[in-house]
């Protein structure tokens, strides 16, 4: 049993000053995970890792937090899911900005409509993944881990207990099922 596997079962059974010993072991590794997610999107997108890494520790160890992670895998696809929630959550404030926020109403005559925004992209993944999971739980799960928390296969196979060849074949298949649903969308 590792460190971050120890010190997540203090977390686990409240133990005093728990949560503070596991930032130190956890940070860079979600760090990694945040900048690569990031490097996906688009030149100058506001919401920088290391603030994306402060807001998913917040969900993860804040007040009322769910803290019954079975090992270092199970804590990092929870990790995985908070980033994906604040990224889906950033891009739901950015297009309820875009579509008004309080400014003054323009003639789109006069304006060039722009492609879309990546934030659209992420919004759009996830309203894919959402109907994924009501048909096929694990190649949503495995989506989300590879996409949002930037997993290799084979720590989504330790997450989720499967097989590696199983991740890959699940991905495969999970990518194809969102790209229709992303085309059928348009």
């Amino acid at each position: 049993m590792n460190d971050i596997t120890l010190v997540l079962r203090a977390v686990e059974r409240g133990e005093a000053g728990a949560s503070e010993d596991l930032l130190p072991l956890v940070y860079e590794e979600l760090r990694r995970l945040a900048t690569a997610r990031m490097s996906q999107e688009a030149a100058g997108h506001t919401l920088q890792p290391t603030a994306l890494v402060h807001e998913a520790w917040l969900r993860l160890v804040g007040d009322g937090a769910r803290t019954d992670w079975k090992n270092r895998a199970h804590f990092f696809g929870a990790a995985a899911t908070a980033m994906r929630r604040i990224l889906v959550d950033n891009a739901r404030r950015k297009r309820r900005l875009k579509r008004g926020g309080g400014e003054a109403h323009v003639d789109l005559a006069e304006v060039d409509v722009a492609e879309p925004s990546p934030d659209d992209d992420v919004l759009q993944i996830h309203d894919a993944l959402t109907k994924l999971e009501q048909t096929n739980p694990q190649q949503a799960k495995i989506v989300e881990l590879k996409f949002f928390g930037g997993l290799t296969n084979e720590e989504v196979a330790e997450s989720l207990g499967i097989g590696e060849r199983t991740v890959y074949r699940e991905w495969v298949c999970a990518k194809a099922r969102l790209l229709r649903a992303i085309r059928q969308e348009e």
